[in-house]
């Protein structure tokens, strides 16, 4: 479980947020926040065929339109974003007085949010499937030297090495805000359980390693990863979403 969120929320220097949500609530809090959505994010909520992607978008925008609300000092609906070419969320220009980055992601029923002052971030979290963490999906997506490394490993230790290298790749590429612009087998990871994550190698970007801190995060049946554009990150605290 994270641990009981302060009355006011700031961030200080080298201490990163992330908040968890259950997007498993009753009919009453997805109505209260789809109420806080925006025009294009009520159309983009009405486009999901299926009722369950619905709630779940509906209910990770209005986590965090609260969440930042909480941050900015601002009403959840007053919150603006902006999109980068990739998609990637950040707060519109009107917030510019704020220096609060941030990222999120979901997988299944857990919505995940990290906050940051000043630096790129990113988050990924995934559902672990074992079925899903084979030797064709990493020969596909991982980088040759990743697949060697991970083929070495123990076969029982084998889907949990997997899902740790996957979100931490996913979370840099999130974190850049280049999407899959940036292949996903042009630079390598850590497999390693320790803290903090490692990243590896970028042949992009020679100076990454000195950049960025990586961090496994871990929950139960998921797996997931947070990537920051500071090597100075000494904090970080996990929270569980309100829904009051």
């Amino acid at each position: 479980m994270g641990s009981a969120p302060p009355e006011s929320l700031s961030l200080s220097s080298g201490e990163v947020h992330v908040w968890r949500a259950d997007l498993e609530q009753p009919v009453a809090l997805q109505e209260a926040f789809l109420g806080l959505l925006d025009q294009n994010e009520r159309a983009r909520a009405g486009r999901f065929h299926f009722e369950k992607h619905r709630r779940r978008f509906v209910l990770g925008r209005g986590f965090l339109r609260v969440l930042l609300g909480r941050y900015l000092g601002l009403a959840p609906d007053q919150v603006r974003f902006v999109y980068g070419p990739y998609g990637k969320p950040a707060l519109a220009d009107e917030h510019n007085t704020s220096r609060l980055c941030f990222n999120t992601s979901h997988s299944h029923e857990l919505a995940v949010y990290a906050f940051v002052q000043e630096n790129e971030i990113g988050v990924d979290v995934e559902y672990i499937k074992t079925d899903f963490a084979s030797e064709d999906i990493a020969r596909h997506f991982f980088s040759a030297d990743e697949v060697e490394a991970l083929m070495a490993i123990a076969e029982k230790e084998r889907a949990a090495a997997f899902f740790r290298c996957w979100t931490r790749k996913e979370a840099y590429i999130k974190a850049i805000g280049s999407g899959l612009s940036h292949p996903l087998a042009e630079f390598d990871v850590s497999f390693a359980a320790d803290e903090p994550a490692a990243l590896l190698r970028d042949r992009r970007d020679t100076n990454a390693t000195s950049r960025w801190s990586m961090f496994n995060l871990e929950f139960k049946g998921y797996a997931g990863a947070l990537a920051v554009e500071s090597i100075n990150v000494d904090r970080v605290q996990i929270f569980d979403c309100p829904t009051q």
